[in-house]
């Protein structure tokens, strides 16, 4: 503790030594949107999040996204990227590939340096737009273990944009992220649900991009502005939850305990007694990075083990973003 409060002391100009908040416990990536994510030591920020997260979708014969909310099988697709994809300024080769695996099924190798054909009317939640198709070997594999005409698209992001709601954070986009650029849950928080729950899960059924620990449960939900690594990172929406948390995802089988213990201590009703009900639950913060706006920039790694330093945060989830 003593080595972080110094480092950030020397981030924000010497004076009295600041304490981090908590700590950065766990990194994950999720290069196909419901797939398997990786956890890794550190990851690079770009302009849509952390590279090689949600780049990749699975998409039924009208180019409409699958998600683990329809197809639960997806949570067993494991997801391999090459070692060095995860430091700065790596660019792919022609021996690069994202490796696919699946129960039942051979291995498929997807070249990451090939550029695919542009295929138009691709739609996940309310956005649409054109995307780079992955290739006959990839449609049949995917069609062949859903059990449905399927293809594997990749964003397009030569030509192609999807930004955040402005509502809540103007001038961020992602890619085939739900909302947001960035989940951020602590592991307090896991441990307190845990609590409650007849089996306790671990944090991949929340599938957040940043663990933390360290905090009081739940005190990220006020948190507004925060540095990690100097960068300075903005809490811009409490996270709602679906369905997606309550399927195991070493069986894809979902059990409605999780979302009915958080409707308990974690709903709008409880926490926002006081705005529109909507019958949601809450688990997570939203984050949006301000490096992420400009289009250079050395450094801006996010490592397993860097101090989160909170600058802002508000009073109560009362009046929390959501």
């Amino acid at each position: 503790m003593e080595k972080a409060s110094s480092l950030l002391s020397s981030i924000f100009g010497g004076g009295t030594p600041i304490e981090p908040s908590a700590t950065v416990s766990s990194i994950f990536v999720y290069p196909i949107k419901s797939c398997r994510g990786l956890s890794v030591p550190q990851a690079c920020v770009v302009s849509t999040g952390f590279r090689w997260d949600r780049q990749w979708l699975v998409v039924n014969s009208k180019g409409r996204a699958y998600t683990q909310r329809v197809e639960p099988k997806l949570a067993l697709v494991e997801v391999e990227l090459p070692l060095e994809a995860l430091t700065e300024n790596w660019e792919p080769t022609a021996e690069s590939y994202l490796v696919l695996k699946a129960p039942g099924m051979d291995v498929l190798s997807i070249p990451l340096a090939k550029t695919g054909e542009i295929v138009d009317e691709v739609s996940v939640w309310e956005w649409s737009g054109s995307a780079l198709d992955e290739g006959a070997k990839a449609s049949e594999w995917f069609s062949n273990y859903l059990g449905k005409p399927s293809r594997l698209v990749r964003f397009n992001t030569a030509s192609e944009t999807r930004a955040v709601d402005p509502n809540f954070a103007r001038g961020y986009k992602t890619m085939f992220s739900d909302e947001y650029p960035f989940l951020l849950i602590s592991q307090e928080s896991l441990n307190a649900l845990n609590k409650l729950l007849q089996e306790p899960v671990p944090i991949n059924r929340f599938r957040p991009n940043i663990l933390v620990e360290g905090c009081e449960p739940f005190s990220e939900d006020l948190w507004t502005v925060l540095k990690i690594n100097k960068m300075t990172f903005n809490g811009v929406k409490l996270c709602s939850r679906c369905k997606v948390p309550t399927i195991d995802q070493e069986n894809g089988i979902s059990n409605p305990e999780i979302t009915e213990t958080l409707k308990k201590f974690r709903s709008d009703q409880i926490l926002r007694p006081t705005v529109k009900q909507q019958g949601k639950v809450y688990f997570g913060q939203n984050l949006v990075c301000k490096e992420s706006l400009s289009s250079s920039g050395e450094g801006r790694v996010v490592k397993v083990g860097d101090p989160v330093l909170v600058l802002q945060k508000i009073s109560s989830s009362a009046v929390a973003a959501a």
